[in-house]
């Protein structure tokens, strides 16, 4: 078993995730994946839950929160369990054969399965939270492995700081240094325009984030404007801005169910942008019907030098005899 954890929500697990997952699978390895419980829905009806195909995320009538963590496991054609019964979820992820079982963490939260290889994500925008939340403290002290990542926009002192504090509390751990640089879809089609930036709802709101990654690239690509969302948010939304008054010039993609879903949507179609960014883990577009052009943004974990996630794993697969 690996697990992938991290100290807050919002420091990259899910790219730290699909490294791993691609990593392992061009080994040769068949992976299965476990992800942290999303109990949103029916808990009786999502005890067990198997996702290998994009029609079971309509099957077990999934929100824009559990899309975002599943899909990226069925658009690598792997196989990703959830639900609520965590024996009985692991009783069937054994039967299907895999090399290794990817325990893909939720928030701040640590594994629920005994793990032969701990994975910690830290983030040096935010120094000193390894260290000030429960359980992502636990996490760093529980960690074979410790990936500091987003090196590339942070702040030296925000850095140093990080891996100061792993080496007070978790001297033994590996640290891996991670940029997380930018995937665009039609990056010429935003310089200019006036956008609208839609962002990973939790890690915005709960998370604590005031930016992500479309409005990163809103920034970095010439975009004229990035409109406030505010004055079209509508329902849930309009309040979720008034708990999270940090956010201006982005637009939390909450969608715990059809009915924030449907706000969302009609939010963004009220607005006055030229362009949608959608920076958000799925694409949006599969779920709602944007009347507006629209490019999507994501992050993805490159690690700086020595050692990399692959040297470990390559090690982690001999120990283990995978």
């Amino acid at each position: 078993v690996i697990s992938v954890c991290a100290v807050r929500t919002g420091c990259g697990k899910s790219q730290t995730t699909r490294r791993v997952l691609d990593i392992l699978r061009e080994k040769g390895k068949k992976v299965v994946s476990i992800r942290h419980p999303m109990p949103y829905g029916d808990l009786v009806k999502q005890k067990v839950q198997r996702f290998a195909d994009y029609s079971d995320l309509d099957k077990h009538e999934c929100t824009i929160e559990e899309r975002e963590e599943y899909e990226p496991h069925i658009d690598r054609g792997s196989i990703i369990y959830a639900g609520v019964d965590y024996e009985a979820i692991l009783r069937e992820a054994e039967k299907e054969d895999a090399d290794v079982i990817l325990w893909d963490g939720g928030n701040n939260d640590f594994s629920f399965y005994h793990t032969d290889l701990y994975i910690t994500v830290a983030d040096p925008h935010r120094p000193g939270h390894e260290l000030s939340y429960y359980p992502g403290m636990a996490n760093l002290m529980m960690a074979d492995v410790v990936v500091i990542n987003k090196e590339e926009t942070a702040s030296a002192e925000g850095i140093d700081e990080v891996r100061e504090n792993i080496s007070k509390y978790n001297p033994d751990a590996v640290v891996v240094d991670g940029a997380s640089p930018l995937v665009v879809e039609n990056s010429k089609s935003i310089k200019g325009k006036k956008v609208l930036v839609v962002e990973d709802g939790p890690t915005l709101t709960h998370g604590g984030m005031e930016y992500g990654a479309g409005w990163v690239a809103a920034r970095k690509y010439g975009a004229r404007e990035i409109i406030d969302p505010r004055p079209y948010a509508v329902g849930s939304i309009v309040d979720t801005y008034n708990k999270y008054n940090h956010l201006s010039e982005i637009l939390p993609a909450m969608g715990y169910g059809d009915k924030q879903m449907k706000e969302l949507e009609e939010t963004i179609n009220k607005s006055d942008a030229e362009l949608v960014i959608i920076g958000t883990p799925i694409d949006l577009r599969r779920v709602i019907d944007i009347d507006k052009p629209a490019v999507r943004v994501r992050y993805e974990l490159q690690e700086i030098g020595e050692p990399t996630l692959e040297q470990i794993l390559d090690s982690f697969i001999e120990e283990h005899n995978i």
